[in-house]
């Protein structure tokens, strides 16, 4: 017992060491929205690669649609490679792979991010959502709550630690992915924001 006390700061300093080293393996990036050239790159090339063009109307559809995010764009993808019949993929394709994608993303993707939230976090994303895709004033979120901007702040920041709204400006509050708020407007059509 004595020995394994004697020898805990040493251990530590291995533990703090090591760890340091697991973070050096990894160089994490931020991936944000693609450009339509690179999103467009993104759905063609493993099409073609597969033999299978897609349009041009099926490609700005889907980078419309998906606003240039990644995961979406693979979403997108996927449900018209499912639908298509025939080669190239085109525009009716994508409509009709639109309700699977976003069904998929709602009972994924969106879900799990709503499930971690707090009523109060809830009904904070709702009001946003009603005023449309953002960004939004945090005044104006305010309003919609009916309450004092200045008693918003702290869910304000959970969010924002939490990933799902960003602040591109002072006082601005956006999501942090695209068709959150459609989302929102979905899963909580109730624009009385009851207390629970």
């Amino acid at each position: 017992m004595v020995l394994v006390g004697a020898r805990l700061p040493q251990l530590r300093a291995h533990m703090g060491r090591a760890k340091s080293y697991a973070e050096r393996m990894f160089d994490v990036q931020e991936v944000g929205p693609l450009a339509p050239e690179a999103a467009r790159r993104a759905i063609e090339k493993p099409a073609r690669d597969e033999g299978v063009a897609i349009d041009d109307n099926a490609l700005q559809r889907i980078f419309e649609m998906t606003h240039g995010y990644p995961y979406f764009l693979q979403e997108w993808g996927k449900h018209a490679w499912d639908v298509a019949d025939t080669s190239p993929i085109d525009l009716g394709d994508v409509e009709r792979a639109s309700a699977m994608a976003t069904a998929a993303l709602d009972g994924s993707f969106f879900r799990v991010r709503f499930e971690r939230l707090t009523p109060t976090e809830r009904r904070y994303l709702r009001a946003m959502a009603k005023r449309g895709p953002g960004p939004h004033r945090s005044g104006d979120i305010a309003r919609v709550l009916g309450k004092p901007v200045t008693s918003l702040g702290p869910t304000r920041s959970q969010l924002i630690a939490k990933g799902m709204v960003w602040s591109p400006g002072h006082g601005d509050t956006g999501f942090t992915v695209p068709l959150f708020d459609q989302f929102m407007l979905c899963i909580m059509p109730d624009l009385t924001f009851p207390e629970v």
